[in-house]
């Protein structure tokens, strides 16, 4: 099963949405995109598969979004992407390619639509909160 995961290992989003894909048994390509970033080919394609505008997938709580005035408005989208290909801290994680569809998976149980096997177990987050019951269910779906 080809799945793939745009990883960051520091942060809680991403490593519980890697937990709750390992969660079907299935061991995915884990892309630490931090030491290993998507080309700018790549990088398009993740988001629009995702159905996102660059904006929405560029992370703005990193120190690098203010330092180089990201927020401003008139910014394109190249020149967006150019600061997430230079920095990819502002990459928003983690995107999850499958062959269901790839998404950004915040919050992580988000990847639970385009996993393509169901889950074999409960599974709660790291903060406590219980995503999948006993019988492998989703508790709630995410609004």
């Amino acid at each position: 099963m080809n799945i793939t995961i745009y990883h960051n290992p520091e942060c809680g989003t991403s490593r519980n949405t890697l937990a709750l894909i390992r969660n079907t048994g299935i061991e995915p390509e884990v892309i630490e995109y931090l030491k290993q970033p998507p080309s700018l080919a790549a990088l398009i394609r993740l988001i629009a598969d995702a159905g996102l505008s660059v904006r929405d997938a560029i992370r703005q709580k990193e120190s690098p979004y203010a330092e180089l005035g990201l927020d401003a408005p008139d910014l394109s989208d190249t020149q967006l992407l150019d600061a997430m290909l230079a920095h990819p801290i502002l990459i928003n994680r983690p995107f999850v390619v499958t062959p269901k569809g790839t998404r950004l998976c915040r919050p992580s149980e988000l990847v639970l639509d385009i996993l393509p096997l169901p889950q074999k177990a409960a599974f709660t987050k790291e903060d406590g909160e219980v995503v999948v019951d006993a019988e492998g269910q989703r508790v709630k779906k995410p609004v």
